[in-house]
């Protein structure tokens, strides 16, 4: 059993989730379950998959700290449960996440940086607010996200976000709204599963670092510390991150960014409507092996339960894309 939860680990990463995130074969099995046996005390929470895969990924990205791990597991479905319109048709051709894919949101470099990290960018003027809500530029990320991390090698390396602000306008920035920004950084800080290893952002404007000002009471120190502002100094971005990991925007030795290669990837040649990432008990990523593990009935009950506790309060995507601009003209 230890050799399939390893498959596919290089030795050197072996070693590395040995050393940074207190990973021992050996135990590794009674990690998972003490992880599972949590669960119990958390009957408002629908748990859609607690497989021994699936519960590993958490333990890597908190460390094997079996409460912090189980606190991640949980947070990570209640999220999908108070924001189920989020998650209604999420899967690649779901129409909102097929045109933010296709307009680069994310980018994925197929290179990895001299870490072994995925390394995801944003090129945030493209964002054409006519186009896509926030809201599905953000499933879009959280579905990638999804798939990448099906990879062992990730979950233990994680990944490095690079977010190119030059030319984007006050108005789009005045779309950035605080309770969608909050909805991001609960989304990918507080809720998923991966590590990141940098959060970096090149070409700022002002308005850029003020938002950053107002959202950071909402980080954890561990991301705070990861953020880097390099404005346009390139090489401060080298310093962290090889150039011969990145595109020629940033100053890099690769060729520019091609915007549809990852919407390509995901949606590639033997792409089929089978790929759902809807929330069955199933899902959640591509069943890439196909080899099965689903259950019987009782799935079915546990789904209800979590689709009937949402909370009362929860925003619609309406409210949270109308609500209070962060940065008001006057």
């Amino acid at each position: 059993m230890m050799t399939h939860l390893h498959a596919g680990l290089s030795s050197e990463t072996t070693e590395k989730a040995r050393l940074e995130l207190n990973e021992n074969p050996d135990t590794l099995h009674q990690d998972i379950q003490q992880v599972r046996d949590m669960i119990v005390t958390r009957p408002d929470i629908g748990f859609l998959r607690t497989d021994d895969d699936f519960i590993l990924r958490f333990l890597r990205a908190r460390k094997f700290d079996q409460v912090e791990t189980f606190r991640l597991l949980a947070q990570y479905f209640q999220f999908r449960q108070q924001n189920l319109d989020m998650f209604q048709s999420f899967k690649v051709d779901d129409p909102g996440i097929k045109r933010a894919l296709m307009d680069g949101f994310p980018g994925v470099l197929e290179t990895p940086d001299q870490h072994g990290r995925k390394i995801l960018i944003l090129f945030a003027s493209n964002w054409d607010q006519s186009r896509n809500s926030f809201t599905d530029i953000l499933r879009a990320i959280l579905l990638s996200l999804e798939v990448l991390i099906e990879n062992p090698e990730l979950q233990i390396n994680g990944f490095i976000l690079i977010i190119d602000w030059s030319n984007f306008s006050f108005k789009q920035a005045s779309k950035l709204t605080p309770n969608i920004l909050k909805l991001a950084i609960e989304g990918l800080q507080d809720s998923f599963p991966a590590r990141f290893g940098g959060i970096h952002f090149v070409n700022q404007p002002w308005y850029i670092h003020a938002m950053y000002t107002i959202i950071k009471p909402f980080l954890k120190d561990k991301t705070r510390k990861r953020i880097f502002l390099h404005g346009n100094n390139l090489n401060s971005l080298h310093q962290l991150i090889q150039p011969e990991c990145l595109p020629s925007e940033f100053g890099g030795t690769l060729p520019p960014y091609d915007m549809g290669i990852w919407a390509r990837t995901l949606l590639g040649p033997d792409y089929n409507d089978e790929t759902e990432y809807t929330l069955t008990y199933d899902a959640l990523h591509v069943r890439e092996n196909c080899g099965g593990g689903g259950g019987g009935g009782g799935d079915k009950d546990m789904m209800k339960r979590s689709q009937s506790a949402v909370e009362p309060g929860t925003l619609r995507p309406t409210d949270r894309e109308t609500s209070t601009p962060l940065l008001a003209l006057d």
